[in-house]
């Protein structure tokens, strides 16, 4: 029997000192926040950190490891997502994410269009301080199942 094999993904939400949203518009995905592939040999630390950099020339303060997902689906992915806060340098554009740029909660929620993604920062604006987990499914999207630890049936 073969290993399974997964990406594993990272994300954040960021926050700036005004307590609004960072996010980038993907040039595939359109408005998502900040996430991308660990690269192998990577920790999930460092590949959050070199993907916000990458994606929108700014360092961040990490916070809290906030929910964890899995994509069922191939290509099987683990996303972890973390909270953070802004912490120096000034928004970049890039191929990969042409635009960018600080929301209010509200109005950065009805930007991202992506279903999952969507779904992802719900979760990240709504974290209550315990790690949300999550599975889904792709073509079509199909929540599978959520929890968020420390809380029994």
């Amino acid at each position: 029997m073969e290993s399974p094999r997964h990406i594993v993904v990272v994300g954040c939400l960021v926050r700036n000192a005004d307590d609004r949203v960072l996010l980038i518009r993907h040039h595939k995905r359109g408005w998502e926040i900040p996430q991308g592939r660990v690269e192998e040999g990577e920790s999930l630390i460092e590949a959050l950190h070199r993907e916000v950099l990458e994606e929108t020339g700014v360092t961040v303060t990490l916070g809290p490891l906030a929910c964890v997902w899995s994509k069922l689906t191939p290509p099987a992915a683990l996303i972890f997502a973390f909270i953070a806060r802004y912490c120096r340098g000034e928004l970049t554009p890039s191929a990969e994410t042409p635009e960018l740029g600080w929301f209010d909660a509200e109005e950065a929620l009805a930007m991202v269009a992506n279903p999952v993604n969507r779904d992802r920062l719900a979760a990240l604006l709504n974290h209550s301080g315990n790690v949300a987990f999550g599975a889904y499914t792709t073509g079509p999207y199909q929540k599978v199942g959520e929890t968020v630890a420390g809380r029994l049936p």
